[in-house]
């Protein structure tokens, strides 16, 4: 079985080209442009099986002032990209976010809620999923939400776990947010997951991918210095006193109601995070 990763050489899909192996067919942007159709059925003349769209554009609140680059990679692109998937009969897989919810259900989201998009980049990304449902007959759309990985994510300069270690080891007064949750989530977990979905052909649709259990963003920085038994105080801060451009949901944690009927249980969050630390060398 092909598969083709669209945007293998970032965070995500360098993972996923290396859960699938001797499948993986890594395209990079020297080799397939999602914003243009006619670029994205010439990329995939090999015929891949399946077709792993990770391309996006993910700056949330340079997305507020750029909408429509925004929604030329994560709407337009989803769209081109399922357009050619149809024309040669692979498997539509586009990578969806928990930021397509707006934070105010108060606890994790599950498959069948409903979305509502609070900025611009959510919006562009909710109406990538409703052109890679509209467009592709055989897809699936596995969320994730607050990766990281040991790629690091090239549009935003490193991953969370990288930046808190980086100002721990430099002195500087560390400040996160407290009043934000989310379901941190290792690359490689989210990659592994998507790899089962694919081997066990599981019934398309919509899939959350994170690890297990939710926590606020302060939390995750606590876990991190205590894994590297880093004696650090962090203060405590609400999002809204970064003046972030664009909206954030308060609590966007994922919980997945499908995966364990199918057998497949993601681990807690904290289990996955010490993982990525030796990975690292850091412990």
């Amino acid at each position: 079985m092909k598969v083709a990763v669209i945007g293998a050489t970032g965070q995500l899909g360098s993972d996923l080209v290396k859960a699938f192996g001797e499948d993986a067919v890594p395209l990079g942007h020297e080799d397939i442009e999602v914003r243009s159709l006619s670029g994205c059925i010439n990329a995939l003349k090999f015929l891949p099986e399946v077709v792993i769209n990770c391309a996006a554009y993910v700056r949330v609140d340079d997305a507020e002032d750029e909408a429509e680059e925004a929604f030329a990679v994560n709407a337009a692109g989803a769209k081109n990209v399922a357009i050619a998937c149809e024309s040669i009969g692979a498997v539509n897989v586009y990578i969806g976010t928990d930021y397509v919810f707006d934070g105010k259900k108060g606890e994790p989201y599950v498959e069948s809620d409903l979305p509502n998009p609070i900025n611009v980049y959510s919006l562009s990304k909710y109406v990538g999923e409703i052109f890679t449902r509209n467009y592709s007959s055989r897809y699936y759309i596995p969320r994730v939400s607050s990766l990281y990985g040991v790629k690091g994510a090239r549009g935003k300069g490193g991953n969370f776990v990288e930046t808190m270690i980086k100002k721990a080891e430099n002195r500087e007064e560390i400040k996160v947010v407290g009043d934000m949750i989310m379901s941190p989530t290792y690359t490689r977990d989210a990659a592994d997951i998507i790899h089962r979905i694919l081997k066990q052909n599981l019934p398309y649709g919509i899939y959350h991918c994170s690890n297990s259990g939710s926590c606020s963003w302060l939390e995750f920085a606590s876990a991190i210095f205590s894994f590297m038994n880093f004696g650090i105080a962090i203060k405590s801060i609400s999002y809204r006193e970064l003046n972030l451009k664009a909206a954030r949901p308060e609590n966007s944690s994922l919980e997945s109601e499908k995966l364990e009927k199918y057998g497949i249980k993601p681990r807690n969050w904290r289990d996955a995070l010490k993982d990525y630390l030796k990975e690292k060398e850091y412990i």
